[in-house]
């Protein structure tokens, strides 16, 4: 079991990432035992056989860069688990489908950020709205685990708006009167 920062704490992780491989097919892969986070791809080509595995909580689903989170909008409420991928260090697009999932489509459960994801990210993923950190199995030590987990307090009051805190410090800065005058 790999470990994860969760909810600002290192937790063992018991869920099993799925990823295809060149030339799977999506709607006849076979799922492995456990809880399991599967591609967009197998979600939608196995909906109805899965629904009632995602409801019970023991199946989330995956979006890729190039996935649109909107094509899980109807299934929100349905899903306990949304993981989003990161392919490579160079690859933001994940940072998007976190806001767009938490401010555009409301989703409230664990949104997880998982693939190349370093340490250096932590923060500003925590910031875009994910609320589970899983980096590469065997990428950083428990206590390399534990040092990032405390550097995510680092920074206590940051200047720019984001899904958390979503106003920008000026607007979170009571004014007093001449303050206010000016604006």
């Amino acid at each position: 079991m790999s470990e994860i920062i969760k909810n600002g704490r290192i937790h063992q992780d018991d869920w099993t990432v799925l990823r295809l491989a060149e030339g799977d097919d999506a709607a006849g892969v076979d799922l492995p035992a456990g809880r399991v986070v599967v591609p967009l791809a197998v979600w939608q080509a196995r909906r109805a056989e899965l629904l009632a595995k995602a409801e019970a909580g023991v199946l989330g689903v995956w979006l890729a860069g190039s996935d649109d989170p909107a094509a899980l909008a109807d299934d929100l409420l349905r899903l306990q688990l949304i993981a989003v991928d990161f392919p490579k260090f160079a690859d933001g697009r994940g940072y998007s489908i976190a806001t767009l999932l938490r401010t555009r489509h409301g989703y409230t459960g664990e949104l997880r950020a998982i693939g190349d994801v370093l340490r250096d990210q932590f923060f500003f993923l925590v910031r875009c709205g994910f609320s589970t950190l899983q980096p590469r199995a065997g990428k950083y030590t428990p206590a390399q685990l534990e040092t990032a987990l405390a550097s995510l307090n680092d920074f206590t009051n940051p200047y720019q708006g984001a899904v958390e805190p979503a106003e920008p410090l000026f607007r979170r800065q009571p004014r007093g009167p001449l303050q206010r005058e000016a604006a």
